[in-house]
This record gives C-alpha cells, sequence and structure tokens, in this order.
C-alpha cells in the first residue's frame, strides 16, 4: 500500500478549475451563437431554453466549485479513501466523457470540449491509477456507479440553485443596457 499524495485530492480541483475557467468562459453565448446549427441538426428541441445569462453561469460555476473543493478536502483527509472523493472524482472523468460526446453529437464546439480530452480524462484516469496503486479504492465499480448516479443531480441541482438566485438579474438584465459587446453590466 502506498502513500497518497496530495496531487492527486487537490489535483481534482485544479484540473476542475482549469477546465471550468473554459466554460466560465464560453458557455453563456455558446447556445446563441450555435443556434441556427443546432436547430437544423436537431429541429425538436428547444434550443431557446438553453440560453443562460453569464451571471447564471458565474454562479453555477461558483456552487460547482464548491463541492469540489469540498470532496477534495474529504480525499485529502481520508488520503483518498472518501467515498465521496471518489464519487466526485469519477462523476468529474465521466463528465468529460460527456463533453467530447455533445460535441461529436453537435458536429461541433461545445463548452468544455477542449480541456476534456486535454485535461478532465487523463486526470481522472492518472488519479485513478495512483489510488489503485495506493490501494484506497474500496469497490472500483461502486465509486463509478455512485459518481455516474450523482452526476446529472448534481450538475442539475446546481443550475437549478443559480436560476434561482439569478432569475430576478437575469429578468431585469432583458430590460438593461449592455456594455455594448452585448453582455449586461451587472456582473
Amino acid at each position: 500500500m502506498g502513500r497518497m499524495s496530495a496531487a492527486v485530492t487537490w489535483g481534482m480541483l485544479a484540473a476542475w478549475a482549469v477546465h471550468d475557467a473554459e466554460e466560465l468562459a464560453t458557455m453563456a453565448g455558446w447556445v446563441r451563437r450555435a443556434r441556427p446549427r443546432l436547430e437544423r441538426l436537431y429541429p425538436g428541441v428547444p434550443w431557446e431554453r438553453l440560453e443562460v445569462s453569464q451571471a447564471r453561469v458565474n454562479v453555477a460555476i461558483g456552487l460547482m466549485g464548491g463541492v469540489v473543493a469540498g470532496a477534495a478536502a474529504l480525499g485529502a483527509r481520508s488520503g483518498g479513501r472518501s467515498p465521496a472523493f471518489q464519487a466526485v472524482l469519477a462523476g468529474f472523468g465521466l463528465h468529460g466523457v460527456v463533453h467530447v460526446a455533445q460535441a461529436v453529437a453537435t458536429r461541433g464546439y461545445t463548452p468544455g470540449v477542449v480541456t476534456a480530452p486535454l485535461v478532465v480524462i487523463p486526470f481522472s484516469a492518472w488519479a485513478w491509477r495512483r489510488l489503485r496503486r495506493a490501494g484506497v479504492v474500496a469497490a472500483p465499480g461502486r465509486s463509478a456507479a455512485y459518481g455516474l448516479a450523482a452526476l446529472p443531480l448534481t450538475v442539475g441541482g446546481v443550475h437549478a440553485i443559480a436560476h434561482l438566485l439569478t432569475r430576478h438579474h437575469d429578468r431585469a438584465a432583458e430590460s438593461s443596457p449592455t456594455d455594448g459587446l452585448g453582455r449586461d453590466r451587472w456582473f
């Protein structure tokens, strides 16, 4: 049994930060810009309902950062043994695969697809190898199953909370002037 490096546990938070910096920079305007192409590919999807403000993206990413930071702290404290840490690590890796699948399905760029294969998936694979080498993965399939189940619930929950926290701002921004670049001046 080996010693667990903080690069595995706190590294997840660092990898998440790199990945979510890409999402922070691209998510809010992506649906609006890609919508004509997406409507041709999948005409029945209500693409306009997927548009989100920069304020909502900021809040959602901040909330998810809290989840990932909490899981990283649990992982660091437990030497990687924490089931919550392992589930979030599994969800993080699966999240990277979802980004690549989204880009394939939409036949183009989607927010997060650049860092998914360059950062998220390689980091996750490396971290799991380190956890296995240290002998701290209690039930390898169970962590992945928990991560797979928790991923849509966590992402959905974060976005729902972000919607609740920013809905008044978003309504006000619809009627407020912009900074000339199409961005509202609130955030």
